[in-house]
This record gives structure tokens, C-alpha cells and sequence, in this order.
């Protein structure tokens, strides 16, 4: 469990990890992996936790995801330094405010390698207007700490002081490239090993002909980092609040040579084909893309059949993985027209069995 971590075990566990790939991949003509680490503590930029109610004490608890038993939480040497102060902080602050405190039964941490923090809580209660006065009192009373937004989520309702984001910035590079994070919508945990999976992308895209088109592109992660190494980019992502999220960043870090168009990979493979016309691409005409790399980056199903047909079209594929198991799927079919020339390994959850993987493919 997190709560029991050792540091000292870092290298181990990552190496253990490292072999397991290694083995699972066996399979492949894979190249030697390359590994990037973690830091050892302190890694991890969001958290969630229960909180337990125990006569006048209040504290919060996790889950063991083996025994469903509760275990209480005082600390959380995994979550960055920011959480573990604004977690001590928050309790100390609503213990004695009934408002707060009652029927409060989750908090949500964000916080930034910039520095910033967004606090969710999570209520089974309708929230009233005097909570709102009670959560901007502890929004400037956390506010020492650091620059802290706070939100309040009940049945229908969603109350935010002031803002439900945070603005991250990330080092690629020779660049700072911001990125607006918002509530419950994906980022990635671990931003220092965010940071080098940029970095290895940018690299591995290095000289690329042609334009890129990048499939489940969230808030623009990786299409902003490479967008310099290609005359266009056009991303694809299902989620509106990560598609408005996107459209910002690429504003924010003055880049003029991405589009992003809301739908699945599914739909854009069938606007490539010509099987359906979609009013989301009026505006664009597909068939002025060079189509030379793709980049995915999909949930932990994988790609489906249809996306790994649109893919295996493209002279080089650049794959991001969270599920090596359904990414070993995939590669069974891309491999029949891919080479593999790259691989390497994101160590993002240490002390789990998680680890992502980045492959570079290109056609025989």
C-alpha cells in the first residue's frame, strides 16, 4: 500500500517492473528498454480520499484495493508536498466549522509542479449560501500555502470559488509550456515523468516529414510539445471540457499550427474514409493532410479494431500505452506492417504494478 512505501526500494521495484516488460514483450523484436524514473516521493499531483466522521474527529481514509478494508491516511508521502500540507491544513481549518464539516464525505486534491491547487469536497448534503461564505474563508486561510481554488460538489450542484483549474507548467526542452488542468478531467499524475514523456516524444519525432494527427488528445499533452517538429497537427478527442481545455493551451503557448475536432477515433476513421460527413468538420479538409505520423495515446482498453486499421496506415506510429497487456494486442496486428523501433518505459506509479510504456513504430 502507499502508505507503507520505502524509497530505498525505488530502484528495485522499477528494475523488477523493467523485467517484466521485458518478459511480456519477449515476443517482439523489441529494442533495449529505455527507462525513465520517477523521484521517489513527492511525485504524484492528485489525490482523493474518503473522509471518516468519528464523534468530533474527523480524518481521512483510502481503501485497500485487495480487502476493501479502510485504513486511515495522516500523510501521503506519494502526493507532492503541496497536498501533504493543504491535507493537514484543510482538517485543522473545518473541524470546528460545522458548515464544512458535516456530511462532507470526499475531498479531491490537484495540485501543479507550477505550484497552484484545487480543492474538491465532496458533500451529502445541498450546499447553502452560508457554506459559500464558510468555503471563502478557507480558501484565503489555505491560501498561505498556495494559490488554492476550492469547489463544492452535492447532488445538481457544483459551487466554485473561484475557478474549477489550475494552470501547470511544464519544462520541454529549452521551453515552459502551460497547460489549464481542470477538474476531473484527465492529466497525468506523475508531471516530472509528464516532463520526460514529452521530451522522449519530441526527440522520437525529431525531423518528422509531413503532419501529425493525434488521436485521444485530451488537453493537447503531447500535441503542443510536438507541434513544432511537424507543418500541422490535428487532434482528435471525445470530451468537450478536454477539447474547450485544449483550445486554450494552444492559445496560451502561442501556437498556430494545431486543430482540434471533437470526436472518437472511430468517427475520424470514418470521416477518412468517406462513410460519414460530420458538421464538427466544416472547415476542414482532410484530404489537404499529409498523413505521415500518428500518435495514440488511448484509455486502458486499447485501440479497437477499427482505430488499429486507421493507424497502421501511417508511415510511423507513435504509441503511449497505460495497459502494456492490451498494448501487446495491438502490436500483434501492427507488427505485421511496423517495425519497432523504439521502446521505452514511464515509470508514472511507483510501488504498483502500473508503468507506461512509449513504442515507436515505423513501415517496413
Amino acid at each position: 500500500m502507499f502508505g507503507h512505501i520505502n524509497p530505498d526500494n525505488y530502484k528495485q521495484q522499477l528494475s523488477d517492473k523493467t523485467q517484466e516488460m521485458t518478459d511480456l514483450f519477449s515476443c517482439f523484436n523489441f529494442p533495449t528498454a529505455e527507462v525513465y524514473t520517477s523521484e521517489p516521493l513527492n511525485y504524484r499531483l492528485r489525490a482523493e480520499f474518503r473522509i471518516w466522521h468519528q464523534g468530533d474527529d474527523l480524518y481521512y481514509i483510502m481503501f485497500n484495493s485487495e480487502t476493501k478494508e479502510k485504513y486511515r491516511v495522516d500523510d501521503f508521502p506519494v502526493a507532492s508536498v503541496l497536498i501533504n500540507q493543504a491535507m493537514k491544513a484543510l482538517l485543522v481549518s473545518i473541524k470546528t466549522k460545522k458548515e464544512l464539516r458535516f456530511k462532507l464525505f470526499q475531498v479531491d486534491f490537484l495540485s501543479t509542479l507550477s505550484g497552484e491547487l484545487l480543492i474538491s469536497m465532496l458533500y451529502h448534503k445541498p450546499l447553502e449560501p452560508i457554506w459559500e461564505e464558510e468555503a471563502k474563508k478557507l480558501k484565503a486561510e489555505l491560501s498561505v500555502i498556495a494559490p488554492v481554488d476550492i469547489i463544492g460538489r452535492a447532488k445538481k450542484q457544483k459551487i466554485i470559488i473561484d475557478k474549477d483549474y489550475v494552470m501547470e507548467s511544464l519544462r520541454v526542452g529549452n521551453r515552459n509550456l502551460v497547460y489549464q488542468q481542470v477538474e476531473n478531467s484527465f492529466t497525468q499524475p506523475n508531471g516530472g515523468v509528464n516532463e520526460q514523456m514529452l521530451m522522449w516524444a519530441q526527440q522520437a519525432t525529431l525531423n518528422a516529414r509531413g503532419d501529425l494527427i493525434e488521436l485521444y488528445c485530451g488537453n493537447g499533452n503531447f500535441s503542443i510539445a510536438l507541434a513544432e517538429n511537424f507543418d500541422r497537427v490535428l487532434g482528435t478527442e471525445i470530451s468537450k471540457t478536454s477539447v474547450r481545455s485544449a483550445q486554450i493551451n494552444i492559445k496560451a503557448n502561442n501556437i498556430d499550427n494545431i486543430n482540434i475536432v471533437r470526436m472518437s477515433s472511430e468517427e475520424f476513421s470514418q470521416a477518412m474514409n468517406g462513410e460519414r460527413k460530420f458538421r464538427r468538420l466544416e472547415g476542414f479538409d482532410l484530404t489537404t493532410y499529409n498523413y505521415d505520423t500518428v500518435l495514440v495515446d488511448p484509455p486502458r482498453a486499447g485501440l479497437d479494431k477499427e482505430s488499429v486499421e486507421l493507424v497502421s496506415r501511417f508511415n510511423k506510429i507513435v504509441y503511449i500505452s497505460c495497459n502494456p497487456h492490451t498494448l501487446k494486442d495491438n502490436l500483434h496486428e501492427l507488427s505485421k506492417t511496423h517495425v519497432i523501433d523504439k521502446f521505452a518505459l514511464f515509470d508514472q506509479f511507483p510501488y504498483t504494478n502500473h508503468i507506461e510504456t512509449g513504442i515507436v513504430l515505423i513501415r517496413k
